[in-house]
């Protein structure tokens, strides 16, 4: 991960508007933050994961429906006018509906994909930058460790709610409503 601060806001989305395909930007509380784009792995997981939510929640199929779930969504706030989460979603009583221009609205939950390359990305700059603009719950998903770590927001603070792995099958809130199956994330799981 790779940070770099431009004297100005403009110059730093004219950098970001530059950067090449393969290569991901974010713009954090003034600071333009580059990595390379997510491998094989980490995009199977997020789909995986946005499939388990979209139709339960997004879409109201055997679950409670009343979010908008967005796989690798830009938005917009004050002095980080882009960051992308890997997966975001947002309570409709919140945001009835998705906007034609970019998300403005703080999500009410994100997850991030750790890999090797941006876990020390996600922990260090993103984790305070979510609990400083009251991000409601955070989760982490570490293939490696083939875990799923809950956060909820207390106090401005990060409140770990569990740790779950290998083949759990969880309810982890807020999406606490349908049994997720971990196992499927990391592409073994078996018939049963």
């Amino acid at each position: 991960m790779v940070a770099k601060i431009a004297p100005t806001l403009d110059q730093l989305i004219a950098e970001l508007e530059g950067l090449p395909p393969e290569v991901k930007g974010e713009i954090i509380k003034g600071a333009l933050y580059t990595s390379p784009r997510p491998l094989a792995r980490h995009m199977s997981i997020e789909g995986l994961l946005v499939g388990d939510l979209t139709s339960p929640y997004q879409r109201g199929r055997g679950g409670p429906g009343g979010w908008w779930i967005l796989p690798e969504p830009g938005i917009s706030l004050p002095g980080s006018p882009e960051f992308s989460p890997d997966v975001a979603g947002w309570r409709r009583e919140r945001l009835a509906a998705l906007p034609e221009t970019t998300l403005a609205l703080v999500p009410d939950w994100i997850c991030e994909i750790h890999s090797t390359r941006t876990r020390g990305y996600d922990v260090r700059i993103k984790r305070p930058f979510y609990a400083e603009i009251g991000v409601e719950w955070l989760w982490y998903v570490d293939a490696a460790a083939r875990a799923l770590t809950v956060s909820h927001l207390q106090g401005g603070h990060w409140l770990e709610v569990g740790v779950f792995g290998d083949r759990d099958k969880v309810r982890a809130p807020p999406f606490d409503a349908v049994e997720l199956a971990l196992a499927e994330w990391w592409g073994d799981a078996e018939e049963e």
